[in-house]
């Protein structure tokens, strides 16, 4: 997955360390937002609750490709 951007433009992060999972604690690296809230995931809990999340979020950011840097 990559992050939400518009056609050929480059995926820009703007999750810093300082971004924590609502889940767990651990750094973010997906932010969604839910009925004009936002919700910051981990990789892990991204992926685990991403098929019902994406099911109701109007925007879906993904920063995980920073792990494989």
């Amino acid at each position: 997955m990559t992050a939400t951007t518009t056609a050929d433009a480059p995926v820009s992060h703007r999750l810093t360390a300082l971004d924590r999972c609502d889940a767990c604690g651990a750094q973010a690296y997906i932010a969604a937002e839910v009925g004009g809230s936002e919700l910051l995931y981990c990789a892990h809990h991204g992926r685990k609750f991403e098929e019902k999340l994406r099911a109701v979020a109007t925007s879906w950011h993904d920063e995980t490709d920073k792990l494989e840097d």
